[in-house]
């Protein structure tokens, strides 16, 4: 274990899990119609950084990939605009931090991946996410009910092994892929949300949602290709 390693990793999982609270944060106080588009671009962030500093760089066919996806990204966060009270902006600033944050993971994990083994910043990452378990805990209203059933803890703690193993993949698709693609291809998870959907609930997405699904499976073919 050296101190680059553990500098490296620990910035990839306070940026990953520290954009999480803040945005739990800004959807407190926010839209979420307006909240979810801007945060899901953050893959621009991260191109921009490894394009200027790593010189990343990528055929036509993938470049055309790469802007399908970042188009697809924001049709698939659509939400239909909600009524509701908003007081100040402080919720936009928490979502361009957000933004900023997960871009920056992103570039960072790259990085990381030539100085230090995938397993060692999963770890890292791990051990940043527990370090923030005290803010969560400040953040929490224990003044509200807490579902102590299935669908409480159980359900969540299901979730967050799904998350889990998805961080650790996309740590080794960092490892072995150029970030420029890696990062808004990884980005397109909702499609599975439509499919599943679809399949168990027959619930069809809006209009915004089905053009961005399309325009996903167009940049998967051309990144594939």
């Amino acid at each position: 274990m050296n101190l680059e390693s553990v500098f490296y990793g620990t910035l990839i999982g306070l940026t990953g899990a520290g954009g999480q609270l803040i945005l739990f944060e800004a959807l407190r106080e926010g839209p979420a119609y307006i909240i979810f588009p801007i945060v899901s671009l953050y893959p621009v962030v991260t191109i921009i950084l490894s394009v200027s500093i790593l010189r990343e760089t990528a055929n036509r066919r993938s470049w055309i990939g790469i802007i399908l996806a970042l188009l697809a990204i924001f049709l698939l966060s659509y939400m239909k605009p909600e009524k509701l009270e908003v007081k100040g902006y402080l919720w936009l600033g928490l979502s361009v931090l957000v933004f900023v944050m997960w871009g920056v993971q992103g570039f960072f994990m790259k990085v990381a991946n030539n100085k230090m083994s995938a397993e060692s910043i999963f770890t890292y990452m791990a051990l940043s996410g527990i370090l923030l378990i005290p803010f969560a805990l400040m953040m929490t209203d224990f003044e509200q009910n807490i579902n102590w059933g299935f669908k409480g803890p159980y359900l969540a703690a299901m979730i967050q092994v799904l998350n889990a193993v998805g961080a650790l993949t996309l740590v080794y698709a960092m490892r072995y892929g150029k970030a420029i693609v890696v990062s808004p291809m990884t980005s397109l998870s909702p499609m599975i949300t439509i499919v599943l959907s679809l399949l168990i609930y027959a619930v069809m997405p809006n209009p915004a949602m089905m053009i961005g699904f399309g325009l996903a499976l167009v940049a998967i073919y051309l990144f594939s290709t």
